[in-house]
């Protein structure tokens, strides 16, 4: 039961938050309402309706004795006395008229001789129907003597007015979780990798985790842009002297040692490339609308011109969306790099969900244990029994800045075996 209750619970806190003003406000004017019912109109309507009874049998006896009696009577009582229309046996009342049971019960226990009560031919004056010994007699009186005139407008009122109460509290509401919301947005944008401009306002709690959001930011973008220098910096320092051993070898006479040496170079070259590439990772570009499908085919086309060959499995139909696509081109490459690093066979398939797009890169190769899948996503993490290394070792960078690109472009990525190739399939997910 707990369970059902909480799925049908709003998620929104501005659905929440109305529950919380409205269930209080709805159950007390439920009470009340039952309660004015049961306890004022239905008491007083029983009252009314006995000392009308009692002027009702007093007609009715003068009925009996004389029509100029029974005539002044009923004039002096305010008591319109007619013959009974015929077809009248039984009691009339709309639905919705609670205090016309009241009275008809009150009525009919007070009236031996009563015939039927018509409420809903003359709302303004109810016909009641009595038999006595002259035949069926038809007494109207104003329906203010029989019951509380009007017992809706209380009703109303109460409800009108708890409407409007609750319509100015929401305003209120809507005025004090604003801030919450606009924080709210700060913090999933710059979890994206955007930074919007946020002021903190709204109440005391929510201005001190406005500013504690604001300083936790500013020590984020402080460790990120240190961490960028620092290996921005050690990677250019270090191209310098790789330059002068490049430019120093290739001096000197062609040899089995020398061409080592030219290969442990250009080792540390692309090593430091990879440096750059994750120290990059950190800038991403403006989404910009452009039609995946084309994207990836250039990505291919230029891939194919380096002489890597990449399978490529595209939809039937696709469309612009919104993305990134330097950031996005970057992680593809990686992804592709390291596929074809370890594994022949290369395949690239794009899938366009309803809500995200999908890139799966798969290969032929020995694949990632599902044990140890989250520590390949680790920066610097090298699986060195897990993959091949007769193709080289590698820095550990290549799953940690596509995942690094995915996060920050609102994404993910995930390691999975391949079902068509046998390998390691990797899906980045991005949202549309």
């Amino acid at each position: 039961m707990f369970g059902w209750l909480k799925r049908m619970m709003p998620r929104g806190l501005y659905g929440r938050a109305a529950l919380i003003l409205l269930v209080p406000i709805i159950t007390l004017q439920i009470v009340v309402s039952g309660q004015i019912l049961q306890r004022y109109f239905r008491e007083v309507a029983a009252q009314m309706s006995t000392a009308l009874a009692l002027d009702l049998q007093l007609v009715a006896d003068a009925v009996a004795a004389g029509e100029g009696q029974a005539r002044a009577i009923a004039a002096a009582l305010e008591i319109n006395v007619a013959m009974a229309p015929p077809g009248l046996i039984r009691d009339q009342r709309v639905i919705y008229d609670l205090t016309g049971i009241e009275a008809i019960g009150v009525l009919r226990r007070e009236l031996p001789g009563l015939v039927a009560v018509d409420l809903v031919s003359n709302w303004r004056r109810p016909m009641i129907v009595i038999d006595t010994r002259e035949g069926h007699v038809a007494l109207s009186v104003a329906r203010s003597r029989m019951s509380a005139s009007n017992p809706h407008q209380l009703l109303v009122l109460m409800v009108a007015l708890g409407l409007f109460m609750t319509w100015v509290a929401y305003l209120f509401l809507r005025n004090q979780l604003k801030p919450i919301k606009r924080l709210s947005d700060a913090a999933e944008a710059f979890g994206k990798g955007r930074v919007v401009a946020y002021h903190p306002s709204g109440a005391t709690e929510v201005r001190s985790a406005g500013h504690a959001f604001l300083d936790m930011r500013a020590r984020i973008e402080g460790m990120i842009e240190q961490r960028t220098l620092m290996l921005s910096g050690v990677s250019h320092d270090l191209r310098t002297p790789l330059t002068r051993m490049k430019l120093g070898l290739s001096m000197l006479d062609d040899g089995p040692e020398v061409a080592a040496l030219l290969r442990d170079v250009a080792e540390m070259e692309a090593l430091l490339a990879t440096f750059l590439d994750f120290a990059r990772s950190e800038a991403l570009d403006d989404p910009v609308a452009i039609d995946p499908i084309a994207m990836v085919r250039a990505l291919v086309d230029d891939l194919a011109r380096g002489g890597v060959q990449v399978d490529l499995v595209l939809p039937a139909r696709g469309g612009n969306v919104m993305l990134r696509p330097q950031a996005v081109r970057r992680c593809l490459t990686n992804l592709i790099s390291n596929a074809q690093r370890y594994g022949t066979t290369v395949r690239l398939t794009l899938s366009l969900p309803p809500r995200s797009i999908r890139f799966s890169v798969e290969d032929d190769g020995p694949g990632i244990p599902a044990a140890r899948r989250a520590e390949a996503l680790v920066p610097f993490a090298r699986l060195d029994e897990a993959r091949n290394q007769d193709k080289g070792s590698g820095v550990g960078l290549g799953l940690a800045i596509a995942r690094d690109i995915a996060q920050r472009h609102g994404g993910s990525l995930n390691l999975s075996d391949s079902a068509a190739l046998g390998g390691l399939r990797v899906d980045l997910v991005l949202p549309r």
